[in-house]
């Protein structure tokens, strides 16, 4: 363990000096230098990166004119403005300062949507919608174009396919026969990646299925192929009545959605076992506990809720939006006697200041749609959640699985919502109850008015976190320490402040020991590691299942809404692993649990038949190799009619694996078509498809700038990368050898964190949903 006055404790002159990490008053902070932009607010150098890619104006020409401080300047006034509609005659500037203040302290952020339209002539700044499909053709195609307008304006969707009458039932209004609700999800997938959100965020979607529709083992096996519904997660809404049934091993009804007539009956065991044999293989279908979310409904007068945003964790009605923010407790940490404590007067008034901003947003916001406008003004909901509680325990000195932790955790989210409650009220005094309060659950309650229909939320904070240079939500460190790439190609090895501070003052830091943990080692495993380090700083891997599970079930506790929270396995995790993290989940009062293992992308299907007598089949896919941590390889200079194209080939241990073929010069068709190329032969490599098969498509292709005469000549690029490849088969000479590192991010090829259904590059802020 740590000494007793935690990490903090007698080392915060250490940390101060190596990474600025310092003490203002009793209040721990970072002051991390940023570079000529942002510095002043304490941005570091990613973070001020991320802002330019992703969040500050741009001209017409892409250029970026704005500041991390304008645009802060811009988000706080811009939400500030909601008060003049409650009293015009008062001055906002002093609103407009204590936003200001709270966002350029990285106390507390918004979601995306909000730091990026806020202020702008889009406006639009909601996070989360769910979008309503009814049984008919018009519904259906109604909810693809709300779907894209939400979507082009920065917002992720989340749809319940629950309602669509089964594949191959009768439509009697034109005597046809129905393609069911996976038909349309195919059609929907489409239309997101059609819509590019102006450049700014990706498509994301949630698709959710009752677990009692009779196209549910479709449902369920609808990712087995992982180029399939790349913009959507799945997950299964399961009934008490399935988890009941499913503990006594009975079978359970099929339903219609249309005619409401039983279909079939199913194994509940079966279809269970189908769901987390398939969350085994590429972390989808989640699961959503639905009789669960919808006794904490808190307008049930208004109908049920069918499904949640894109990461789960946002319950919400058709129609509804709601506007997400968190709270970074990293800098809710003050010193009291040596030890380091959680700061709840602080935390207090950044609680009610977040409230107050994130009611303001729904005021000042620019709806996509009509019925989300009327939806959200009714009901106000907001989700006000933390990040940054890894770096504050491991600020306090406390292991994240430990029972300390887990205290620590309900403490703090039982404060934040109390207190956000309290600020509800109050805002409810000043401003009036939201619109639906009467027979709400708290009018039944006969409690006093209340702002907001819910005011707490975990989200996935993967974008916001590394702005505020803080762990991710509620998610234990994902690595000590990643490869970051920059614009001229080097490798940048980024060091978890902290635990770059301890290091080095126990005299264990090295470039090789950060080296090691950029490629995945673990620091558990090490040797020549004091173990109150190592008890410290443990990662997502390094922590078993149950606390995953028991960490999300103290925030569930004490949260309005639902808890995003990834339960990260190793890849040698085992389908009964899973099965025991599902059921866990269910036993403990989760909401809806994801699951994610270590490179389980791209592996061999196992696609399970439905199990209602029918024979169950298991069918051998093509299997795409992961790339390892190292690769060997050569790089040959080829001369064009283009100029030169140096072709670069890697392999690992079962043969060729990558193509690379980069021209002489930047740009321009040849070289895109030349990476095009190596693109395509790299996958035909690693999915078993041999040289010979390659090389036979690719030589004697004729361009119009051919290179040389003669049996030497090169007739056009991809003659010449044929013509490299067998090269490098024949051991000809060549320039180099290369040492290619790991990665997964399309991006930069950094490694990706997982979270709440998500992923996200640490290194470049690049996200598949958020």
């Amino acid at each position: 363990m740590a000494d007793e006055k935690g990490i903090v404790g007698e080392t915060m002159t250490d940390i101060a000096g190596t990474q600025g990490i310092g003490v203002i008053g009793d209040t721990v902070l970072e002051k991390e230098v940023a570079g000529r932009d942002g510095a002043g607010i304490g941005l570091t150098g990613n973070a001020v990166e991320v802002l330019r890619k992703r969040y500050l104006k741009k001209d017409e020409e892409g250029n970026v004119i704005e500041t991390p401080e304008q645009m802060f300047r811009r988000v706080a006034h811009h939400v500030a403005m909601a008060d003049f509609l409650y009293q015009p005659e008062q001055d906002i500037a002093e609103t407009e300062e204590k936003f200001y203040r709270l966002l350029t302290n990285l106390e507390f952020l918004p979601n995306s949507p909000t730091m990026m339209n806020a202020g702008r002539r889009l406006g639009q700044l909601s996070g989360c919608f769910v979008i309503p499909i009814d049984d008919s053709m018009e519904s259906i195609f109604e909810a693809i174009k709300n779907a894209a307008l939400v979507q082009k304006s920065g917002g992720g969707t989340g749809f319940s396919f629950s309602r669509i009458r089964p594949q191959n039932d009768r439509v009697k209004s034109t005597k046809g026969i129905s393609s069911g609700p996976l038909s349309f999800l195919n059609v929907f997938d489409a239309a997101t990646e059609t819509v590019k959100q102006g450049g700014t965020r990706r498509g994301a979607n949630m698709a959710v299925m009752r677990v009692d529709h009779p196209d549910i083992v479709d449902f369920i096996t609808a990712k087995k192929d992982d180029t399939k519904l790349t913009n959507f997660n799945t997950s299964v809404a399961v009934s008490d009545d399935f988890m009941e049934r499913l503990e006594r091993d009975e079978e359970y009804d099929l339903i219609n959605p249309y005619s409401k007539k039983v279909i079939r009956r199913l194994n509940a065991r079966k279809v269970f076992e189908l769901m987390i044999t398939m969350a085994w293989k590429n972390g989808d279908p989640g699961i959503i506990f639905l009789d669960r979310v919808n006794r904490d409904n808190p307008t049930p007068q208004l109908g049920e809720i069918e499904s949640t945003n894109p990461c789960g964790e946002q319950p919400l009605l058709p129609y509804e939006s709601c506007n997400l923010g968190s709270i970074n407790l990293a800098r809710m940490v003050r010193r009291e006697n040596g030890r380091a404590l959680i700061d709840w007067d602080k935390l207090r008034d950044t609680i009610w200041m977040a409230v107050k901003f994130l009611d303001n947003v729904i005021d000042v916001n620019k709806y996509p749609l009509e019925a989300i406008d009327r939806m959200t003004r009714s009901n106000r909901k907001i989700g006000l959640g933390v990040m940054g509680f890894a770096d504050m325990l491991i600020l306090m000195g406390i292991p994240y699985d430990s029972e300390e932790a887990i205290q620590v955790a309900s403490d703090t989210m039982s404060f934040v919502t109390e207190n956000a409650r309290k600020c509800s009220r109050d805002l409810a005094q000043k401003r009036g109850a939201f619109a639906n309060f009467k027979g709400s659950i708290y009018d039944q309650r006969e409690e006093p008015g209340v702002r907001n229909a819910t005011c707490t939320t975990i989200a996935p904070t993967g974008t916001l976190s590394i702005i505020a240079n803080c762990s991710s939500g509620i998610e234990p460190l994902f690595a000590l320490s990643y490869v970051r790439h920059v614009m001229d190609d080097a490798r940048l090895v980024e060091v978890h402040p902290i635990f770059e501070a301890e290091a080095r003052r126990h005299g264990i830091y090295s470039e090789e020991l950060m080296e090691r943990l950029s490629k995945g080692e673990s620091l558990q495993k090490m040797e020549n590691v004091p173990s109150d380090i190592k008890r410290i700083f443990v990662t997502a891997h390094d922590i078993p299942p149950e606390w995953h599970i028991r960490m999300q079930t103290a925030f569930q506790r004490y949260t309005d809404n639902a808890v995003s929270k990834t339960v990260n396995f190793p890849n040698g995790a085992t389908v009964e692993d899973i099965r025991k993290v599902y059921w866990s989940a269910y036993k403990m009062g989760c909401k809806g649990v994801t699951i994610y293992r270590d490179k389980s992308r791209n592996k061999q299907v196992l696609n399970i038949g439905e199990g209602d007598g029918r024979k169950a089949e298991i069918r051998q896919q093509i299997v795409k190799r992961d790339r390892p941590k190292m690769l060997k390889g050569k790089s040959i200079e080829m001369q064009t009619g283009c100029g030169p194209l140096y072709v670069t080939v890697n392999e690992d241990e079962d043969g060729l694996f990558e193509l690379f073929n980069t021209m002489g010069k930047a740009g321009g068709c040849a070289a895109s078509q030349s990476e095009a190329i190596g693109r395509l032969v790299s996958l035909a490599w690693r999915s078993g498809i041999g040289a010979d098969s390659i090389t036979k498509q690719l030589i004697g292709i004729r361009c119009h700038k051919p290179y040389g005469i003669g049996k030497d000549a090169i007739l056009s690029c991809s003659d010449a990368i044929a013509k490299a490849i067998q090269l490098y088969l024949n051991k000809a000479d060549s320039t180099s050898e290369i040492f290619a590192g790991a990665g997964a991010c399309p991006e930069c090829g950094a490694t990706m964190e997982h979270e709440g259904g998500c992923s996200f590059c640490r290194a470049c802020a690049y996200t598949d949903c958020s």
